[in-house]
């Protein structure tokens, strides 16, 4: 299995990579994990991780400035079905647009904007920072092995916008 993780200049590469590398190897996986900014090696691989950390603005650039990585991604990605996991703002990339400082075009493969978080709350801090617990929303095979709820697993976030996507309805399971 050839696993590329997109290096654009944006993302913590190697915490990235390393555990990819992890995982891998506690499952048994044979995988070639390699970073790139190669576009053919993304076309080329069986599975896409988008990391991205700062500015939706910012990682979009660095993305555009790879010389054929977005065609790459479509085509991997929607054209060919494979497996993708986008990172922070590499998840982000995938809605209509982003609303951080500026208007950004993003990938448009999910309809919706990134907006900044408001909460409901006003003595919730933002940026959201800390271990949370996952509560399921919707249900998708993703998180089916995964404990969730209050006393569930947990995953620290950092961060200060979110997809609010057009329709929920339109986020399918795969």
């Amino acid at each position: 299995m050839k696993l590329a993780i997109i290096d654009y200049g944006s993302g913590n590469l190697h915490s990235a990579g390393k555990a990819f590398e992890r995982a891998a190897r506690e499952a048994g996986i044979a995988a070639d994990i390699s970073i790139t900014s190669d576009s053919g090696e993304v076309r080329d691989s069986d599975r896409v991780v988008l990391p991205g950390v700062g500015a939706f603005a910012d990682c979009r650039q660095g993305l555009d400035a790879v010389d054929g990585m977005l065609d790459a991604l479509e085509f991997a990605v929607c054209d060919q079905g494979r497996p993708f996991l986008g990172i922070c703002v590499g998840a982000q990339l995938l809605a209509t647009r982003g609303l951080e400082k500026t208007t950004t075009a993003g990938f448009d493969w999910i309809k919706g904007d990134v907006v900044q978080i408001s909460p409901s709350d006003p003595a919730m801090k933002i940026p959201q920072m800390g271990w949370n617990s996952l509560e399921v929303v919707k249900d998708h095979p993703l998180l089916h092995h995964i404990p969730t709820g209050e006393s569930g697993w947990h995953a620290y976030f950092v961060h200060s916008y979110h997809i609010r996507v057009e329709d929920p309805d339109d986020l399918i399971a795969v």
